[in-house]
């Protein structure tokens, strides 16, 4: 597999847009923004999108709690088809996607996760990390397949945890990691030749 080099974006998201912002507000992302859609319409994400004019739209999910409904799948994949989206980028959004999705955009859909994956994939990963007493935790932008946070990754950034951390200065410091590291490997992901080895990808 090499780099699909696609240029058109969707963002979606559930929570406050951190990581939406620092995507718009990146220097160099190597491609445009053109929809963010959110499942929930009190989401601040959608807020941040219209701030910086790109189009904004809460969706219905249906009733299938971390799933979207398959109604509400068709509906967000034609939205996705209207804005002639290439490439999906995954900003704290809480649903996951199932294989209707994911054929939809073959190797085009970006995650990042609040962990050195492979460990503590899922939810509360920044508390499980500081419970579990690691020295060393961080983030990862990673492909998105049929496994739950278990793609093939792109990149990775390391946090240090310190003795006296709690889980609000360490969250801060890995959200800090997170806008600097998705920025920079969605542009590689645009700009750069890859391959897929098995798992591994190989950069050019």
């Amino acid at each position: 597999m090499t780099s699909p080099r696609t240029r058109r974006l969707a963002v979606l998201a559930s929570g406050q847009g951190t990581n939406l912002r620092a995507l718009l507000e990146a220097p160099e992302l190597g491609g445009s923004i053109v929809v963010v859609l959110s499942d929930r319409p009190d989401a601040g994400a959608l807020a941040v999108a219209r701030e910086h004019g790109v189009a904004a739209e809460a969706l219905d999910a249906g009733s299938l709690g971390a799933r979207l409904s398959g109604n509400a799948e068709a509906a967000w994949l034609e939205r996705l088809a209207r804005a002639e989206v290439d490439t999906i980028l995954l900003a704290g959004f809480m649903r996951i996607l199932d294989a209707r999705f994911l054929a939809a955009y073959p190797g085009r859909i970006l995650n990042i996760h609040p962990s050195l994956l492979p460990a503590f994939p899922g939810t509360h990963s920044i508390a499980r990390a500081l419970a579990h007493g690691v020295r060393v935790t961080g983030c990862t932008v990673h492909l998105v397949d049929a496994g739950v946070d278990e793609g093939p990754i792109l990149d990775q950034t390391a946090v240090a945890v310190h003795g006296d951390d709690t889980l609000e200065t360490l969250t801060a410091r890995m959200h800090a990691a997170e806008h600097a590291l998705y920025a920079r490997a969605v542009r590689a992901f645009l700009t750069r030749p890859f391959t897929l080895e098995g798992r591994r990808v190989v950069w050019q």
